[in-house]
């Protein structure tokens, strides 16, 4: 099986000529087809060693790339045409979308910055597509504006409705946190009117926090220049002085997936949704506690005990008498006979031997082989390495 480089390796590196569109039916009641921005210009670091074989929003999460579930559910409101800002390894961002973009009966296009623009510059670069039509006129449709890592319900339709009735020209969707003074909040009226943010704030002023999920009229983009700008330090605070940006509270669940721990975490999350939402996707019987999802194509031994919340990828094949719990096996790894994962990303093509442990946020890149009888303690591992003793210190990064 090829790996996700060796795939790309057949694309073409002028992805801005790259863009692919079908038409198809929509909703009836929207008035007119929309567009959509997404933020995948990072470079990852957070989320190494993944990351160093491909971008962030191309990690499977819960056995797709993570972009792939945002673009499913901006289809779901209407939007037929996505622009993707990127500066990180173009060339495997356009590979993997171009099957995408077929399957979703999407246009996807790309921004590509020769600089890192921060959270508003992409807007910017981008703007002669936003603010037009599929014709090229100008146009007033509000559109969306989504941070890659983000993983929730994406209520897109209550949120699209929720901005039309205000009528003014932002909207943010915000989440709710148990600890507020880790973050910026967001302070509104109870009309949603958002007055101020603070900056983890030591009184409580309020609970609310920016979710990373926007909707804009295309006159916000009179406001930025292509240069490297911060939407919530320098766009934000503007627009709500004027009383031109509000907030609509996310229900259900949250998380920023960019790195290791909040990663398992969101597949948690994310699986407890989706046992509720659309439980025939999981995996039942014998051996499985819930929440588990399996691909058709892994391979599982006998007297195993997987579960919860683990996602296993497409070719994985797992041993006999193997028991994994709050963990991600990635496409084609292999886990031996008799080990035990737990807190884990097993990378592409990697391959736990017999009798080994993970535990503590253990992530191990690409094509890794570790030997039997191998513990692994909170370790990260990079690509194409041979581990054949147990990795005791907690946070240890093996180059």
């Amino acid at each position: 099986m090829e790996t996700p480089r060796e795939e790309a390796q057949k694309t073409s590196s002028s992805i801005l000529k790259i863009s692919f569109f079908a038409t198809t039916n929509r909703r009836q009641h929207l008035e007119a087809k929309m567009k959509a921005l997404i933020l995948v210009g990072g470079f990852g670091t957070r989320l190494r060693p993944l990351t160093l074989s491909v971008p962030k929003p191309i990690v499977e999460f819960a056995n797709k790339p993570s972009i792939i579930h945002q673009l499913e559910a901006l289809k779901e409101v209407g939007v037929d045409e996505v622009v993707l800002a990127v500066n990180y390894q173009p060339e495997l961002m356009s590979s993997c979308m171009n099957e995408w973009s077929k399957k979703l009966d999407m246009k996807i296009t790309y921004s590509l910055e020769t600089e890192p623009l921060g959270t508003a510059g992409p807007l910017a670069l981008a703007a002669a597509s936003l603010s037009t039509d599929r014709d090229g006129n100008p146009s007033s449709d509000p559109f969306f504006v989504l941070n890659s890592d983000v993983i929730c319900p994406f209520p897109f339709q209550k949120f699209l409705e929720f901005h039309r009735n205000h009528g003014q020209e932002g909207t943010i969707l915000v989440t709710e946190v148990a600890e507020p003074s880790k973050y910026g909040v967001v302070v509104a009226d109870d009309n949603g009117k958002i007055q101020r943010f603070v900056e983890k704030p030591q009184v409580f002023v309020g609970n609310k926090i920016n979710a990373g999920i926007y909707i804009f009229n295309p006159s916000i983009l009179k406001r930025i220049k292509v240069e490297p700008t911060s939407i919530e330090k320098q766009i934000f605070p503007a627009m709500a002085s004027e009383g031109q940006l509000f907030s609509m509270v996310l229900e259900g669940f949250w998380m920023d997936i960019g790195q290791p721990k909040d990663f398992i975490l969101g597949t948690k999350l994310y699986l407890n949704h989706i046992s509720e939402a659309k439980p025939e996707l999981l995996q039942k019987g014998p051996g499985f506690i819930g929440p588990v999802l399996v691909d058709p194509s892994a391979k599982i031994g006998q007297n195993c005990t997987i579960g919860p919340h683990v996602t296993i990828g497409k070719g994985v094949v797992i041993g006999d008498g193997v028991r994994i719990k709050s963990s991600v096996l990635l496409d084609s790894s292999r886990v031996g006979d008799n080990s035990f994962v737990d807190a884990a990303i097993i990378g592409w093509q990697s391959h736990l031997g017999k009798w080994c442990r993970t535990q503590n946020t253990t992530v191990i890149g690409q094509n890794v082989k570790v030997k039997d009888e191998v513990l692994i303690n909170g370790a990260r591992i990079l690509p194409h390495k041979d581990i054949d003793a147990s990795i005791y210190e907690e946070g240890r990064i093996v180059m």
